[in-house]
């Protein structure tokens, strides 16, 4: 089991990286001002449902491939940017339609948004290296298992940042009442998505182990 003080210096570690700003906090800003609260909430969870696969890999040590071995880093590199290039077309192909508009579609929009975030978080290969440089730091030997405290390390930090992002996207929500009533703005937003889609998906392709 993990120390009590371990659990809350973890747990704020986990809160800050999550309010750092990077692709993740950003595109929830941006559904936040974009679609709304729900919207955001929806992608919020599945951006932190990512982390459900990066523990586990990490726990069982499968992560280490993706370390040690450039080939399958370039592999899942460039899935994750071809990925992420695909939804910045399809966000400026799309720039003209407004986007808070209330139908029976929402239902299948949340889906798409869940699992929007969902493979930005799993296709980052980044992602993967960053859970096995900073989970290490707050495992004892002498807590038991270390891949159960791994898993409890995942637990808190796909909470932690659930959390954040939720409130992120909720306070844009409420700063975007006014904003999204013009159509130009609603027209740059979508633009403004597609640009950070493409940034990404740059910055992936060219990243170093």
């Amino acid at each position: 089991m993990i120390e009590f003080d371990t659990f809350w210096l973890f747990l704020l570690t986990s809160a800050a990286l999550a309010l750092t700003p990077g692709p993740d906090i950003l595109f929830v800003i941006t559904q936040g001002i974009t679609r709304g609260a729900k919207a955001a909430v929806t992608l919020s969870c599945g951006l932190s449902s990512g982390v459900i696969v990066h523990t586990t890999l990490a726990a069982l040590g499968v992560s280490v491939i993706f370390r040690t071995s450039q080939t399958a880093f370039f592999i899942l590199k460039i899935i994750g940017a071809a990925y992420l290039f695909y939804l910045a077309v399809q966000a400026f192909v799309h720039r003209n339609e407004l986007v808070r508009i209330e139908t029976e579609k929402n239902s299948l929009s949340a889906k798409k948004l869940f699992m929007r975030g969902f493979f930005m978080n799993v296709l980052n290969p980044k992602v993967i290296l960053f859970f096995l440089a900073l989970f290490p730091q707050f495992v004892r030997e002498q807590n038991g298992f270390v891949a159960f405290q791994m898993a409890q390390l995942g637990v808190i930090f796909m909470l932690s940042a659930l959390g954040v992002f939720i409130i992120v996207g909720v306070l844009a929500d409420k700063a975007s009442k006014t904003l999204m009533n013009n159509p130009k703005i609603a027209k740059s937003a979508n633009i403004l998505t597609s640009c950070i889609f493409f940034a990404i998906a740059v910055s992936l392709a060219f990243s170093q182990q």
